[in-house]
């Protein structure tokens, strides 16, 4: 087994001028279209691409990186974390909602992610009830700890939203948005009126004009044409998940319900990886069935070693992996619900290998797309311009005579009888 253990980035500059404008070569590249380039990084932005050796000379890098034998990818993005109750499985009795300890496993939680590649994550955290805005107020100052190193934001996620206990949960949901929650969510399925909890969830975005992230199991077609025809329109948009019932109705009625979302806007966010927040985790949603009526589809990790799932890795190619293996897609439409797609749930502008693009990319070892999905240990990422996390795995055989023969690496010390 390779030995694999992230490295720490080195820390942020305090000020983001030297961070984004110090000028960076990454050489020796390959490309999924399959040419070796150099990439030179500045300013945040990708500067210029050219063919190996061709732009060392062209203008001083302030730093080189050695890209030879890794494949050069747009960085992935975290479309659908829980950052609150992250890296929790582990505790004896109740999972701790003080502010400290929410802080301290949402840092840890995004580092790890940041580490597979995710330099954009979405964390939905819970508000109201036994946390209030505590957990929320964890997770902005661990967004704000994390600043330079990976973009971290937010959705609030009250439990009511109707009724008399409805209206402090709206005033809470009101209260999260100003205090930084940029993104207003919830599970309108637990509201004794769920069709309620979405109008007032769509009130409350129209009012600050915030993008909208609501958890469904997706398993009521006429609930889902009500949400399709009140999001119709609505700007920054909707986006659901994990939508895992959606591919246990019939076929036909999954199909319209697909074209309902597709015509309202309304993306969807897979979880291959597991369900969240103790939704059904036996089930992902029909990814192929909503590509093809037009719904955008992205992949998340949901979640990170909690209650809901123990072993979640919260690795988005893993997700990727999953997409291709058990789901249906092509290696290429598998990385493009973790990256591209991604990054367009969470408002984000469109990453290119290519000039005038964001730097914000990940290289994995490996020369073909397939080949990283099934075997990416070792990985450098790349935000605003800069490495912020690099990890290397090591394979070693012990001395044989295949090993000998094959010119495997052997192992550095002692000996394995």
């Amino acid at each position: 087994m390779p030995d694999s253990q992230p490295q720490p980035p080195r820390p942020p500059s305090s000020s983001p001028g030297p961070g984004e404008t110090s000028s960076l070569l990454l050489c020796g590249a390959r490309l999924t279209d399959g040419r070796t380039v150099d990439v030179r990084l500045g300013g945040g932005r990708i500067e210029a691409v050219g063919t190996a050796g061709s732009l060392g000379g062209t203008r001083a890098c302030g730093a080189r990186v050695d890209l030879r034998g890794y494949l050069l990818l747009p960085a992935p993005a975290e479309p659908h974390a829980h950052a609150d109750t992250a890296l929790s499985a582990d505790t004896e009795g109740p999972v701790s909602h003080e502010p400290q300890d929410v802080q301290r496993r949402a840092t840890e939680a995004a580092l790890l992610q940041l580490g597979h590649g995710a330099t954009a994550l979405r964390a939905h955290v819970r508000v109201g009830d036994v946390q209030g805005l505590g957990a929320l107020a964890a997770v902005l100052q661990a967004r704000r700890a994390l600043r330079g190193l990976a973009e971290l934001t937010t959705v609030a996620m009250p439990r009511v939203l109707t009724g008399v206990a409805g209206a402090d949960g709206l005033a809470v949901l009101r209260d999260a948005v100003k205090m930084g929650a940029s993104v207003v969510g919830g599970r309108p399925d637990l509201d004794p009126d769920p069709t309620g909890y979405v109008e007032a969830v769509l009130e409350v975005a129209s009012e600050h004009g915030c993008p909208v992230d609501l958890h469904t199991d997706a398993g009521d077609p006429a609930r889902l044409a009500r949400l399709a025809a009140m999001a119709g329109g609505l700007r920054p948009g909707v986006t659901l998940s994990p939508c895992g019932d959606l591919g246990r109705l019939p076929s036909e009625v999954a199909a319209r319900t697909a074209d309902q979302l597709a015509a309202a806007g309304v993306a969807v966010v897979c979880l291959p990886q597991g369900g969240c927040c103790g939704v059904d985790r036996r089930g992902t949603a029909p990814v192929r069935l909503l590509r093809a009526a037009g719904v955008r589809v992205a992949a998340g990790s949901g979640a990170l070693r909690d209650v809901s799932n123990p072993v979640g890795r919260g690795d988005p190619l893993e997700a990727a992996f999953l997409l291709a293996s058990r789901h249906g897609l092509s290696p290429e439409e598998a990385y493009e619900a973790v990256s591209s797609s991604a990054r367009a749930v969470l408002g984000l502008p469109e990453v290119r290998v290519e000039a005038g693009f964001p730097a914000e990319l990940l290289a994995v070892r490996g020369d073909r797309l397939a080949g990283a999905l099934s075997l990416a240990y070792s990985r450098v990422v790349v935000h605003r311009g800069r490495v912020v996390a690099r990890t290397s795995a090591v394979r070693e055989y012990c001395s044989s005579s295949a090993s000998v023969e094959l010119g495997l690496p052997r192992q550095g010390r002692g000996q394995v009888s």
